[in-house]
């Protein structure tokens, strides 16, 4: 790029933050909301904007509109602008790490790029961030190996999911390895990105987003040896059960894979659900739209506690309704359904119902053979009466 060009992006990364619907005159900082668990009777916040456990416990926590606040056409190219300025530091920032990588560890490296991400961000402010825990998630203080699962709704995710690791996880988070697309070499960014953090590739076909996933089943040995290396080295592992980003999260998610219960049932170890929420409307999968910048507002959800499921189904409906649920519309469900879903009583609900209804249809099944045994056919009386 030349050295006109940059000093364009420079002035426009500067004066960005001061036009109205971008960040304030000072660089933008991370909202992080800490979901209630008890009710306090008064409110409070640090110096940095952020909500501690008191404060959240007694006020609604605001939640973001289906669509996201639309951007006029000026804020779009600017939000554009910034943000390929941000994947375009990247690709000067990453060499960097990678350097490092090969003296150090994957995990020195997986730091130094989250690092990059994050300041980055700052730099070129193109988004507005909103993360939401929970006030007495254990995993934030004492984090425990886990299997993290996550939707998948733009090319962005994983620039954001390093960038704001440190509020979904925790300062004590574990190194994480991330499952993704072998296909993503293909790219300056994030094949580098990917290589030097050790993330562990799948093959699959390249055949659009919103298409069915076609596996190399060749790949799956060497991923499985990988994986087990990483969880034998103290890696948390990351996986995309939807396995490609989604063109239509606001109708839910695609079919999910139950490789991340197949992992956790062989590692002994629970899954821990996370959910992202308006990236699609700045960077969107389908390429007819691309970086179309219709938004800059991204939410992500970090759910308290992780679960052993007993079986793949289980898993794949808990993710589906809660993830799905957040992806569609920025918000949870209403509390006491999140609540069941969270600790398995709505899935042990399910398989109650499955029983009544399968019971049910066995004894109209039942009366119906009964019905007809004591029917007698007109063929058969004719032969008796004669």
């Amino acid at each position: 790029m030349q050295f006109t060009q940059l000093l364009i992006i420079l002035a426009v990364a500067l004066v960005a933050p001061g036009i109205e619907g971008f960040a304030p005159s000072r660089l933008p900082k991370i909202s992080v909301h800490v979901v209630p668990t008890t009710i306090k009777s008064q409110n409070s916040c640090n110096r940095n904007g952020v909500l501690n456990s008191a404060a959240a416990s007694s006020m609604e926590i605001p939640v973001m509109e289906t669509q996201g606040r639309s951007l006029n056409r000026m804020q779009s190219k600017i939000v554009k602008v910034l943000m390929t300025s941000y994947i375009a530091s990247m690709c000067v920032a990453l060499p960097v790490a990678k350097l490092i990588g090969r003296i150090t560890k994957e995990k020195w490296s997986l730091h130094l790029a989250q690092f990059c991400s994050r300041w980055l961000m700052r730099v070129f402010p193109f988004a507005s961030k909103r993360v939401l825990v929970d006030a007495d998630d254990e995993q934030l203080k004492n984090p425990e190996p886990s299997i993290w699962v996550c939707n998948h709704i733009s090319m962005l995710d994983l620039f954001f999911v390093l960038a704001l690791d440190n509020k979904m996880r925790g300062k004590n988070r574990r190194p994480i390895k991330i499952l993704y697309w072998k296909g993503l070499e293909a790219n300056p960014v994030t094949g580098l990105l990917c290589k030097m953090c050790g993330f562990i590739p799948v093959d699959m076909t390249a055949n659009g987003n919103g298409n069915a996933n076609e596996y190399d089943p060749k790949s799956f040995k060497q991923m499985l040896r990988s994986t087990k290396a990483a969880i034998k080295d103290g890696f948390d592992i990351g996986i995309l059960p939807e396995g490609q980003p989604n063109p239509t999260p606001e109708k839910g998610l695609q079919p999910i894979f139950s490789g991340a219960f197949t992992l956790a049932r062989m590692s002994r170890r629970p899954i821990k659900m996370m959910s992202l929420y308006g990236l699609h409307r700045m960077w969107h999968p389908d390429d007819n739209i691309g970086m179309e910048c219709a938004a800059r507002d991204m939410a992500v959800r970090v759910y308290p506690g992780g679960r052993v499921f007993k079986e793949a189904e289980e898993f794949t409906s808990t993710f589906e309704a809660v993830a799905g649920h957040w992806g569609a519309h920025g918000k949870d469900l209403p509390d006491e359904e999140l609540k069941m879903w969270l600790d398995g009583s709505m899935w042990q609900t399910e398989l109650s119902r499955r029983a009544s209804t399968r019971m049910a249809a066995e004894d109209i099944e039942r009366e119906a053979n009964k019905q007809e045994s004591n029917t007698e056919k007109p063929s058969d009386a004719a032969v008796r009466k004669n």
